[in-house]
């Protein structure tokens, strides 16, 4: 198990009344769940994920969000199981429609 951690500041801060939970923790998927973090100004990401040796994808997987996202305020945990980028990104786009009452 690998773990890794990204933090960038952010300027838009959802409203986030309890926990947003997305995907499914198994084979080739993972799952997402996005919490309130109120005063910190930034958007923290923690993954563990069963893969290892893919900081550098995931690094630009969590850059590429943010710059989509610019979300603050927030911390977001992935579970991975080998899931691919375009699943990853996938994923996170859900917990973002998820915030703002949206379906992917």
């Amino acid at each position: 198990m690998e773990k890794l951690n990204y933090t960038f500041a952010g300027s838009h801060r959802p409203s986030i009344p309890t926990p947003v939970l997305v995907g499914v923790v198994g084979s080739g998927n993972l799952e997402v769940l996005v919490e309130a973090a109120p005063g910190s100004g930034q958007c923290t990401l923690h993954i563990d994920t069963s893969a290892r040796g893919f900081g550098p994808i995931w690094q630009a997987v969590a850059e590429d969000f943010h710059q989509r996202h610019q979300l603050a305020d927030v911390r977001i945990s992935v579970n991975d199981m080998g899931a691919t980028p375009a699943v990853v990104s996938l994923r996170l786009d859900q917990a973002v429609a998820e915030l703002k009452g949206a379906t992917p």
